[in-house]
């Protein structure tokens, strides 16, 4: 696929072409910007809930046109639906700490992974719409899980 907007998106500037484990690379490039976004800018939980709404057109757009080029229904290079996922169960943390950081990665990478209903059925919607609302699901689970935990002072 040669380098354009779209593919610069779907790959998430190019994490999605990592040889092992890109989905994973992605999330943990999510987790990065989200750390210095925290640090350098003050964001909190609801600024990445903001975040991946705004990303989720453009990037279910650039997911379908990777998709349609690779003649690939959910390549695997495309990453950008973990990064929204990511930041969704950023969401959820009551408070960002390392340990809120890093229970965010690991929640939102098992659902992502297990696909508990109905995480593996929005994967079936059409082109770019089903890539990215099966992982946003992740991440909603993820964020609840997390949003939880915190009630119970357990990050």
């Amino acid at each position: 696929m040669p380098v354009s907007v779209a593919n610069l998106i779907a790959t998430w500037f190019g994490c999605g072409r990592s040889p092992f484990a890109p989905g994973t690379a992605g999330s943990a490039a999510a987790v990065a910007i989200a750390i210095a976004l925290q640090r350098w800018f003050g964001f909190g939980p609801l600024h990445f809930a903001v975040l991946a709404a705004l990303l989720f057109l453009p990037a279910t757009w650039a997911a379908d046109v990777a998709a349609r080029a690779a003649k690939i229904k959910d390549p695997g290079f495309v990453v950008v639906d973990e990064v929204i996922g990511q930041w969704i169960a950023l969401a959820g943390a009551r408070a960002l700490t390392w340990k809120s950081y890093l229970a965010a990665f690991a929640l939102f990478r098992l659902f992502d992974i297990w696909k508990p209903i109905p995480v593996r059925q929005l994967e079936r919607l059409p082109g770019g719409w089903g890539i990215n609302a099966d992982d946003a699901m992740a991440g909603l689970y993820a964020a609840l899980v997390l949003w939880t935990a915190g009630c119970f002072n357990l990050y």
